[in-house]
Protein backbone atom coordinates (compact mmCIF):
# COMPACT_ATOMS: atom_id res chain seq x y z
CA UNK A 1 0.00 0.00 0.00
CA UNK A 2 1.56 3.26 -1.19
CA UNK A 3 -1.06 5.74 0.03
CA UNK A 4 -4.38 5.94 1.90
CA UNK A 5 -7.26 8.42 1.80
CA UNK A 6 -6.79 11.03 4.51
CA UNK A 7 -10.26 10.67 6.07
CA UNK A 8 -9.85 6.88 6.30
CA UNK A 9 -6.41 7.17 7.90
CA UNK A 10 -7.55 9.79 10.46
CA UNK A 11 -10.45 7.53 11.45
CA UNK A 12 -8.31 4.38 11.48
CA UNK A 13 -5.72 5.87 13.86
CA UNK A 14 -8.50 7.07 16.19
CA UNK A 15 -7.96 10.80 15.79
CA UNK A 16 -11.66 11.23 14.99
CA UNK A 17 -14.49 9.06 16.25
CA UNK A 18 -16.13 8.55 12.85
CA UNK A 19 -14.99 8.80 9.26
CA UNK A 20 -17.67 11.44 8.72
CA UNK A 21 -16.13 13.55 11.51
CA UNK A 22 -12.73 13.20 9.85
CA UNK A 23 -14.12 14.25 6.46
CA UNK A 24 -15.92 17.26 7.97
CA UNK A 25 -12.73 18.33 9.72
CA UNK A 26 -10.91 18.22 6.38
CA UNK A 27 -13.64 20.23 4.68
CA UNK A 28 -13.49 22.75 7.53
CA UNK A 29 -9.74 23.35 7.02
CA UNK A 30 -8.88 21.69 10.34
CA UNK A 31 -6.47 19.18 8.78
CA UNK A 32 -3.21 19.88 6.96
CA UNK A 33 -0.74 17.55 5.26
CA UNK A 34 2.78 18.99 5.11
CA UNK A 35 1.33 22.46 5.96
CA UNK A 36 -1.14 22.39 3.05
CA UNK A 37 -4.89 22.33 3.73
CA UNK A 38 -6.08 18.84 2.80
CA UNK A 39 -9.27 17.45 1.30
CA UNK A 40 -10.83 14.24 2.68
CA UNK A 41 -9.82 12.46 -0.51
CA UNK A 42 -6.21 13.61 -0.19
CA UNK A 43 -3.58 10.88 0.01
CA UNK A 44 -1.39 10.22 3.06
CA UNK A 45 2.06 8.77 2.44
CA UNK A 46 4.68 7.44 4.86
CA UNK A 47 6.84 10.36 5.99
CA UNK A 48 4.08 12.99 5.77
CA UNK A 49 3.33 15.35 8.64
CA UNK A 50 -0.36 15.65 9.50
CA UNK A 51 -1.61 18.54 11.62
CA UNK A 52 -5.19 17.95 12.81
CA UNK A 53 -7.29 20.19 15.02
CA UNK A 54 -9.81 18.41 17.24
CA UNK A 55 -12.15 19.99 19.77
CA UNK A 56 -9.57 20.07 22.53
CA UNK A 57 -6.13 20.13 20.91
CA UNK A 58 -4.17 20.55 17.68
CA UNK A 59 -2.14 17.39 17.14
CA UNK A 60 1.00 17.10 15.01
CA UNK A 61 1.60 13.56 13.75
CA UNK A 62 4.41 12.08 11.66
CA UNK A 63 3.09 9.18 9.53
CA UNK A 64 5.14 5.98 9.91
CA UNK A 65 2.55 3.44 8.74
CA UNK A 66 -0.60 3.22 6.62
CA UNK A 67 -3.89 1.51 7.35
CA UNK A 68 -7.49 1.69 6.16
CA UNK A 69 -8.87 -0.42 8.99
CA UNK A 70 -9.44 0.93 12.49
CA UNK A 71 -6.74 -0.27 14.87
CA UNK A 72 -6.63 -0.72 18.61
CA UNK A 73 -5.12 1.94 20.84
CA UNK A 74 -2.13 -0.28 21.65
CA UNK A 75 -1.18 -0.50 17.95
CA UNK A 76 -1.18 3.25 17.28
CA UNK A 77 2.63 3.74 17.59
CA UNK A 78 3.01 1.55 14.48
CA UNK A 79 1.18 4.16 12.39
CA UNK A 80 2.30 7.58 13.67
CA UNK A 81 4.72 9.43 15.95
CA UNK A 82 3.04 12.08 18.07
CA UNK A 83 5.06 15.29 17.70
CA UNK A 84 2.51 17.54 19.37
CA UNK A 85 4.28 20.28 21.36
CA UNK A 86 3.86 20.11 25.15
CA UNK A 87 2.44 23.65 25.05
CA UNK A 88 -0.66 22.29 23.27
CA UNK A 89 -1.32 19.82 26.09
CA UNK A 90 -0.79 22.58 28.68
CA UNK A 91 -3.25 24.86 26.87
CA UNK A 92 -5.85 22.05 26.77
CA UNK A 93 -5.42 21.37 30.51
CA UNK A 94 -5.73 25.07 31.29
CA UNK A 95 -8.84 25.42 29.13
CA UNK A 96 -10.44 22.45 30.91
CA UNK A 97 -9.61 23.87 34.35
CA UNK A 98 -11.04 27.27 33.39
CA UNK A 99 -14.24 25.69 32.12
CA UNK A 100 -14.83 24.18 35.56
CA UNK A 101 -14.22 27.54 37.29
CA UNK A 102 -16.65 29.47 35.13
CA UNK A 103 -19.59 27.10 35.02
CA UNK A 104 -22.94 28.88 35.14
CA UNK A 105 -24.43 28.05 38.51
CA UNK A 106 -28.16 28.39 38.82
CA UNK A 107 -29.13 27.58 35.26
CA UNK A 108 -31.53 24.80 34.59
CA UNK A 109 -33.63 22.88 37.03
CA UNK A 110 -33.21 23.59 40.77
CA UNK A 111 -31.38 21.01 42.82
CA UNK A 112 -32.89 19.35 45.87
CA UNK A 113 -30.91 21.71 48.12
CA UNK A 114 -32.15 24.73 46.14
CA UNK A 115 -35.75 23.51 46.53
CA UNK A 116 -35.33 23.15 50.30
CA UNK A 117 -33.84 26.64 50.56
CA UNK A 118 -36.78 28.07 48.60
CA UNK A 119 -39.26 26.27 50.87
CA UNK A 120 -37.52 27.77 53.94
CA UNK A 121 -37.95 31.26 52.49
CA UNK A 122 -41.60 30.77 51.52
CA UNK A 123 -42.54 29.06 54.77
CA UNK A 124 -44.63 25.97 55.50
CA UNK A 125 -47.05 24.49 52.98
CA UNK A 126 -49.41 27.06 51.57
Amino acid sequence: MDSVRLDKWLWAVRLYKTRTDAAEACRGSAVRINNVIAKPSGKVHIGDTVIARTKAITKTLHVVGLTEKRVGAAALPEYFEDRTPESEFEAAREKQANAKLFSHKGTGRPTKKDRRDIEKLIGPDL
